[in-house]
């Protein structure tokens, strides 16, 4: 069964910079997908990042490129969102989230290809 804690959500002035984590456990093999997904009140879950290991192209929102970056520490299993110039519409409650096996770029950004979810951490960004 693999878990997943995250930590590093906050709050933040518009513009500055926060650093999620999510550290993973269980995983049976090497050979995994690791996303972040947010949420904020009255609206769908959408896909912000994602990666699969062995290393491969990463998958970024339109939303976020070139401000989010997503990375795995592979050591630790760990995965992690660097948010930068965020805004207020960046406000949600973001959840990492994880499945076995090697998704393509294109459904990393699916919620329904991931079996498994963190608690959610909550990124509050004010003006």
């Amino acid at each position: 069964q693999v878990q997943l804690v995250e930590s590093g959500g906050g709050s933040v002035q518009v513009g500055g910079s926060l650093r999620l984590s999510c550290a993973a456990s269980g995983f049976a093999s090497d050979v995994y997908s690791m996303a972040w997904f947010r949420q904020a009140p009255g609206k769908e879950r959408e896909g912000v990042a994602g990666l699969a290991t062995p290393e491969s192209n990463i998958y970024i929102a339109d939303s976020v490129k070139g401000r989010f970056t997503v990375s795995l520490e592979k050591a630790k299993n760990t995965l992690y969102l660097q948010m930068n110039s965020l805004k207020p519409e960046d406000t949600a409650m973001y959840y990492c989230a994880a499945s076995h096996g090697w998704l393509a770029s294109r459904r990393r950004g699916e919620a329904s290809e991931y079996d498994y979810w963190g608690q959610g951490t909550q990124v509050t960004v004010s003006s």
